[in-house]
């Protein structure tokens, strides 16, 4: 959708909370000019961090993107409790007036006004904090039945959702970076969504990937912000960093040496197949890209019974239900990321965060390990995911 559009519109919204709250502040504070000072601010930087050229000298175009996308999401709570603000003025004055009570309209207004803008304040403040820490470490354990005594206990480290670009940067992948080396994972998967910008912005940015380290390597399966990207042109960087990406295509791990002569058993008992499919949407940028689980077991040895499917939609799983997969890791969902945002995830997604069951198979959801557009948390904590496989009759 063209961005002029959407700043018309997000002005008219701002024009909308100043003529509902101003009047009401001005009469309660006589700090009411910062309010107002904050929401022109607000009104004309949104947009900004949105196009592909800044009309800014370098050095400012940076400050003045994070100023934008700080303003995008204190911008979402006024207006969301605004919203609240007037319903509750509504039915407060509705239930006065059908109870013969009075009512202190100017006062309520007042004080409803100043709580909107404080609120509104705080949980930015607090929501930046969540979303610029270091992603806490989430242990999950799956439990996959017929799995082999071998496999029990490997463990997968799951990045999602990084949106390197305009406020994620290469030092915080770096830390996070450090943080899952120190998990000392069988592999690690990174399921999209990995970057907001061109290879030629953000490739210093993405350079720390290279020193994610792993027994079996570092896996990557395209997320839809790939495409707006430029997908193509990512897969070749990554590789060239050395990370595996998987296209609609699977690789088989000896997860377990074995001295001496191998037996058969001994050999399928060890091997684990990880899959890995484009993103869900990504047919509608490159046909060749058709997001496919049954093409991404082609060829696939059949007595290799344990199947990890990779797929950042978690519409993808039906899909990879049907094809015979025991575990899908996904993200996209950002968990929602805040209020109320985490309310509509449900309307086009299976699941929205955590384990669940579809089927024969496990779907696990991360919240994801960055954030995309206003660094911004609350409810839905980033993560760095630990993923455990155990037998089910364990």
């Amino acid at each position: 959708m063209p961005l002029a559009p959407i700043a018309f519109l997000t002005t008219l919204l701002h024009v909308f909370l100043a003529v509902r709250l101003l009047p009401a502040l001005a009469q309660a504070t006589g700090a009411w000019p910062v309010f107002a000072l904050l929401l022109l601010v607000s009104a004309v930087t949104m947009p900004l961090p949105f196009l592909r050229r800044l009309p800014l000298p370098d050095a400012l175009r940076a400050p003045v993107r994070w100023v934008g996308l700080l303003a995008m999401g204190w911008f979402s709570s006024v207006f969301v409790l605004a919203v609240v603000r007037d319903i509750g003025l509504l039915s407060a004055w509705a239930v006065t007036r059908l109870a013969d009570l009075s009512m202190d309209r100017a006062s309520w207004e007042q004080g409803s006004a100043l709580a909107v803008m404080a609120l509104a304040t705080a949980d930015s403040l607090v929501g930046l904090f969540f979303a610029r820490r270091t992603p806490p470490v989430r242990r999950v354990e799956v439990p996959i039945a017929g799995l082999p005594a071998r496999l029990a206990g490997f463990t997968i480290a799951q990045l999602s959702d990084l949106h390197v670009g305009p406020t994620i940067r290469a030092a915080y992948i770096a830390r996070i970076v450090e943080e899952v080396n120190r998990l000392g994972a069988d592999m690690v998967a990174i399921t999209g969504d990995l970057v907001d910008g061109s290879v030629a912005e953000l490739r210093a940015h993405v350079a720390p990937l290279a020193r994610l380290r792993a027994r079996h390597g570092t896996f990557v399966v395209t997320g839809n912000h790939e495409y707006y990207a430029g997908a193509h042109a990512w897969i070749d960087e990554l590789r060239r960093l050395g990370l595996k990406v998987l296209l609609n295509e699977h690789v088989v791990l000896q997860t377990r040496s074995v001295h001496g002569a191998q037996t058969d058993e001994e050999i399928l008992d060890s091997a684990l197949l990880v899959a890995g499919v484009t993103d869900y949407t990504a047919g509608h940028f490159d046909a060749a890209h058709e997001s496919d689980p049954q093409e991404a077991l082609r060829d696939a040895p059949p007595m290799v019974a344990t199947r990890i499917l990779l797929a950042h939609q978690p519409r993808s799983a039906p899909a990879a239900a049907e094809a015979g997969f025991q575990l899908q890791l996904s993200g996209h969902t950002h968990g929602g990321q805040f209020f109320p945002w985490n309310l509509f995830v449900p309307l086009q997604q299976p699941f929205t965060a955590g384990l669940h069951r579809l089927q024969d198979m496990w779907v696990y959801v991360s919240r994801g390990t960055g954030y995309w557009g206003p660094p911004k948390r609350l409810g839905a904590p980033s993560e760095i995911t630990l993923v455990t496989l155990r037998r089910a009759d364990d």
